[in-house]
């Protein structure tokens, strides 16, 4: 008897599956493996007085604490920023629309002098602030402000394609059973859009937990105040710590990677929820 073997839909799968984990190995997989065997000559009372010293505790809170409020404030801002540009002509809008991927394409060294350079004591905006009693460089309003200006595209990139598909006539059958504007954006729009602002917030997010560049400048790098979990590992490296670098890389890995999967997951049971 023979068995007929059941072809797949999809045409070559076989082979494009085969590339993707090949090219994902090297990209990824490989290269994220050794920070776990560099780990692992560690024992655990090392890793832990390591990861766990005063100073990289610091280090954590600053970094992921900078990069929940910049990816939240983007999160809103964005969120305006894309209905502007997706529901408004006005004049310019080309020369916006340029300047919002300007962060994509800009060093990240450039935007850090830049910012300090204005937000600085003397600078256009830091001598205002000051004069309000607001410090923005070298403390963790400058690194957020930093942060907040890396990850605002994510946001109005991946806010804009929805905005641009959804249906004007849901907002017109609302309006007609008598909603008004709040609650048409409140009931109909917001639930269609929170998908993919949660994506952006993760997106926003993962880039700004690793940022370096433009926030190595306007931080002022003082440990326990203004020393990013970036900065700390490079300085572990400089001083051929490899296994305290490593460490420190490990446990900023397995934090962003399991906050990046819960927001995943809540964007999956979001979108099967309104789907239904």
């Amino acid at each position: 008897m023979l068995l007929l073997k059941r072809k797949s839909i999809l045409p070559g799968f076989g082979l494009s599956m085969g590339i993707t984990t090949v090219y994902l190995s090297l990209i990824a997989v490989i290269p994220l493996s050794t920070i776990f065997l560099k780990t692992a000559q560690m024992s655990p009372a090392q890793f832990w007085q390591t990861v766990a010293s005063a100073r990289v505790l610091a280090s954590f809170r600053l970094s992921f604490g900078a990069s929940l409020v910049a990816a939240f404030v983007n999160s809103i801002f964005g969120l305006l920023v894309a209905w502007t540009m997706v529901r408004y002509p006005f004049p310019g809008r080309t020369i916006v629309d340029a300047l919002i991927d300007l962060p994509f394409a800009l060093p990240t060294a450039v935007a850090g002098i830049t910012l300090t350079t204005l937000c600085a004591t003397n600078g256009w905006i830091g001598r205002y602030a000051e004069l309000a009693g607001i410090k923005i460089s070298y403390t963790p309003l400058g690194i957020t402000i930093a942060l907040i200006f890396v990850g605002l595209p994510f946001i109005i990139r991946t806010v804009e394609p929805v905005l641009e598909e959804f249906d004007l006539e849901l907002e017109e059958a609302a309006a007609t059973l008598g909603a008004g504007r709040f609650q048409t954006f409140l009931r109909v729009i917001l639930p269609n859009l929170f998908p993919a602002v949660l994506t952006g917030f993760a997106l926003a997010f993962a880039r700004a937990v690793g940022e370096y560049g433009s926030v190595v400048f306007i931080a002022g790098n003082m440990p326990m105040k203004t020393e990013i979990v970036p900065l700390l590992i490079m300085t572990r490296l400089e001083q051929f710590d490899y296994r305290g670098a490593t460490a420190i890389a490990l446990v900023m890995l397995l934090f962003s990677f399991a906050l990046l999967l819960t927001i995943n997951v809540i964007q999956r049971w979001t979108s099967r929820f309104y789907a239904q």
